[in-house]
């Protein structure tokens, strides 16, 4: 059923799903075959321009050795690059640099002798690695952004709502809703600094030569070890980095591969935890996401509502997760100058890296958008835990009153646990732990009418100027830079 050619034919062949469903196209095409062979051809006129401009000579030491109509000629073809001409030459030569190098040859044959002059194949790979990373970072960096002026808004909406919070995933003392959304916000709001700090201290590998020490360069400018030296940072200049490694082999430390996926994986920490949030609450029912008119939450229990986007953001974060383990290992392993047993595993988890990010930020800034909170539920959770989450304030007032503090602690752990124990058993409720401690001799001294007409709010602490406190001094500001940086499209596809 069809040609053997079809490698693209929709349907036959294994596609990547974070391509196929969950990435932005923009983050898929740029780590597309096109992208980067454009952007190799791109560096390679940096190259050329920087030697011109620093004037290179030919061997004679007078006559320039790049022409401007040779230079003319690899800009107009920077972009037509001949994808089945180029896979034709690395079926001959084994190597996929050769192979392009060949191929814009063909497209501009009187700029072939100046093509890759003095370079090494880590000159095209390494820099335009480096260029996608960049570029990929600023893009995370603006959804992120986006994820937390959202989930900003949200803790700001509901930061006097109060609900039960949890330790080991049992009812401790209140908090708000918008107070823990600050809980989540904090982490992410530390991923984001991380990856703006990675984006801005990303390195450019430069014109280092084939291990590193630019000897090629320097036989080229006839011994000129400062026109070299102008050489590498003038590459860098036209590539937009203003950091050049300042030394390698012949590729740039591994280590900085590892950097990055640590803070993406970072990232796949903070938001695989607050999937998680979202799912314990979706099932109390007091957070939920939205749920289309035809979702369908189970092909067999047609009343199911599950949080599959939640569990969709759990399994992206936790592939994400994951893959920092395996920059680290190549770090480990690269034999003095460099060896080669980088380069097919470089080719599966940078790319992926960046679009299981993006995946997962499309998916965050969806639900944070979009979350529904059920007021209600979550007021009569509150009521029927509500005497429980007074005793420590009981406990403070009376302590207060002269009684001592670990008597106290002692009287309210025994009744708790005996009326706790008369619930599960059907025989009682949380109302009669408050009529218990009133006839305990270190309470009486207790205003008992008026801590009994107290409702839920007055329990919640500073939570509410906490969340005040947290958005002014430290999102806010922080979200200034993208203000004029809006994120790519967050619509789901599936």
């Amino acid at each position: 059923m069809g040609t053997e050619s079809g490698h693209h034919e929709a349907g036959v062949l294994y596609d990547n799903p974070l391509v196929e469903r969950y990435a932005s196209r923009e983050m898929a095409e740029r780590w597309g075959p096109l992208r980067k062979y454009r952007t190799w051809r791109r560096l390679w006129l940096w190259l050329a321009e920087a030697q011109a401009e620093l004037g290179l000579r030919a061997d004679d030491g007078v006559t320039p050795r790049i022409r401007p109509e040779q230079l003319a000629a690899l800009r107009e073809h920077l972009d037509d690059v001949d994808l089945e001409r180029a896979a034709a030459y690395e079926q001959r030569f084994r190597h996929d640099v050769m192979a392009h190098i060949h191929t814009f040859q063909d497209a501009a044959p009187q700029a072939g002798d100046i093509l890759h002059l003095g370079a090494t194949s880590c000159y095209v790979t390494d820099n335009a690695d480096l260029i996608l990373m960049r570029e990929s970072l600023e893009q995370v960096c603006r959804q992120l952004a986006a994820v937390i002026a959202a989930l900003a808004d949200f803790a700001q909406r509901w930061k006097e709502t109060p609900t039960l919070g949890f330790t080991h995933f049992q009812p401790a003392q209140l908090t708000t809703v918008g107070k823990r959304a600050c809980l989540w916000l904090y982490d992410l709001l530390l991923d984001l600094q991380e990856l703006e700090r990675r984006q801005e201290e990303l390195p450019f590998r430069g014109a280092k030569g084939t291990t590193g020490t630019q000897a090629s360069f320097l036989t080229l400018f006839q011994g000129d070890h400062e026109k070299v030296r102008q050489l590498d940072r003038l590459v860098a200049a036209k590539a937009g980095f203003s950091r050049v490694v300042p030394v390698c082999g012949q590729t740039y430390s591994r280590k900085i591969d590892t950097q990055v996926l640590e803070a993406l994986g970072g990232l796949g920490q903070s938001l695989h935890k607050w999937g998680t949030d979202l799912r314990l609450l979706a099932h109390r029912q007091e957070i939920e996401e939205p749920f289309e008119a035809e979702q369908v939450g189970s092909s067999a229990m047609a009343y199911k509502r599950n949080p599959m986007r939640a569990e969709r953001l759990c399994s992206l974060a936790r592939f994400l997760m994951n893959l920092p383990a395996m920059a680290s290992q190549t770090a480990a392993v690269q034999w003095l100058e460099r060896t080669l047993d980088d380069s097919a595993i470089r080719r599966l988890y940078l790319p992926q890296a960046f679009l299981a990010a993006d995946a997962c930020l499309r998916l965050a800034l969806h639900l944070a958008r979009r979350l529904i909170v059920q007021p209600q539920v979550i007021a009569r959770n509150v009521q029927k835990q509500l005497p429980y989450m007074i005793t420590e304030s009981l406990m403070m007032a009376a302590v207060q009153g002269g009684a001592n503090r670990q008597q106290v602690h002692e009287v309210v752990r025994q009744h708790s646990l005996a009326v706790a124990e008369r619930i599960k058993a059907g025989q009682g409720n949380s109302r009669e732990l408050l009529e218990r401690l009133r006839q305990e001799p270190v309470f009486q001294r207790l205003d008992w009418e008026r801590w009994g007409n107290l409702g839920a709010e007055a329990f919640i602490g500073r939570a509410p100027q906490q969340v005040d406190e947290f958005l002014a001094e430290h999102v806010h500001p922080r979200l200034q830079r993208y203000r004029d940086r809006p994120p790519p499209e967050a619509e789901l596809r599936v």
